[in-house]
């Protein structure tokens, strides 16, 4: 919008120029004023959420999808929570959503981490901050409470970015850390699954035992959970924590804690935290591919994301998902899978729940 520029002296053709262009400035802020009334209002998200692939539709039940929804709303108000505390960043909210969900045993992540082929927890997590692009991660652990507190640690008060198996535990603990006993994240169901898988290997009905997939829950394998966050600034944050697969071989890692394919924030971009098949999110780099779209090819939040899930990912056999938000707070949710339980929270407290393509 611009103006004529105006003069005024005594002549009367001048102060009547002079009025002229002050009436056609007021009648151009108005106009504006107009159409900004007319434009829908919008809320913007600051907390995403994700509590992985889950289960299939027709295996739910309404007791479980209840306490499914109940623990993604607890996460997302924990994370606005921490989010309006004064000076809080990003990553104070995806730290707090996420633990919300580790000390769960409803999702596989710290308490409901699935057990590997030979029978133990080991936990791995990412955090990553888009302003200045930060990172920690942790892998192959199994005395850490929360694990996701543990990658903000490395992270924040160590020189690098990835820390794995006992080398990860004893800088927790120095770090000050809670640190559990590995029967903390025993549960019943996830050894009942695990001693299913173990008989149909003995029975020869499996073939290779980290490929093996529970026709009882057949996306539980992959399950992760993960949290986008968008603070005061203007900064993105996000942060992955998962058990890793159902069965996985010694010494797997897949993708929650690589930077990159399972996690990765960028405020030129937006912030991403993937759940799935590790294997094809490192393979494709799903999490800096879906940044890369945005920044470099100019795409929309949601093309970016439906882009990398169904158009790379489907065809080459990767199931999964992803939940993306930019510093406008756009949020996405995006996955070829039968569901992904995710939600969100605007930052007037509005909270949107779903586990399904609902």
């Amino acid at each position: 919008m611009t103006t004529a520029k105006c003069r005024t002296t005594e002549t009367p053709s001048r102060i009547y120029r002079s009025a002229v262009c002050t009436l056609h400035f007021a009648l151009c802020i108005l106009f504006a004023l107009h159409v900004m009334a007319d434009e829908p209002k919008t809320s913007r998200v600051v907390i995403g959420v994700h509590g992985g692939i889950g289960v299939e539709r027709e295996q739910m039940t309404p007791e479980l999808a209840a306490k499914l929804r109940a623990a993604l709303e607890e996460s997302l108000r924990a994370g606005r929570a921490a989010l309006e505390r004064e000076g809080a960043t990003g990553l104070d909210g995806v730290e707090a959503a996420i633990r919300v969900l580790e000390d769960s045993p409803l999702f596989n992540a710290g308490k409901g981490a699935v057990f590997t082929h030979e029978g133990r927890n080991e936990l791995d997590a990412s955090i990553m901050e888009g302003k200045t692009l930060r990172a920690g991660a942790i892998a192959s652990v199994t005395i850490i409470k929360n694990p996701i507190t543990a990658a903000r640690a490395v992270m924040e008060k160590s020189k690098h970015v990835l820390l794995v198996g006992r080398g990860a535990e004893v800088f927790a603990t120095r770090a000050g850390l809670e640190i559990v006993d590995p029967s903390y994240f025993w549960t019943e169901p996830r050894w009942r699954d695990i001693q299913k898988r173990w008989e149909q290997e003995a029975a020869g009905k499996a073939g290779e035992g980290a490929r093996y997939v529970n026709p009882l829950l057949p996306k539980s394998a992959f399950g992760t959970v993960g949290a986008v966050a968008l603070d005061r600034d203007g900064n993105v944050a996000a942060g992955t924590s998962t058990g890793g697969m159902t069965n996985k071989a010694f010494g797997r890692v897949g993708d929650s804690p690589i930077i990159g394919a399972g996690t990765y924030a960028d405020n030129a971009g937006a912030a991403v935290s993937c759940t799935g098949h590790g294997e094809f999110f490192i393979r494709w780099s799903v999490a800096h591919e879906v940044n890369a779209l945005i920044k470099h090819a100019g795409m929309k939040l949601e093309d970016a994301a439906h882009d990398v899930i169904q158009r790379q990912l489907k065809p080459a056999g990767g199931e999964g998902g992803l939940i993306a938000l930019d510093r406008h707070g756009r949020f996405t949710a995006e996955f070829n899978t039968s569901g992904m339980y995710r939600g969100s929270i605007t930052d007037d407290g509005v909270v949107r729940v779903a586990l399904y393509d609902d």
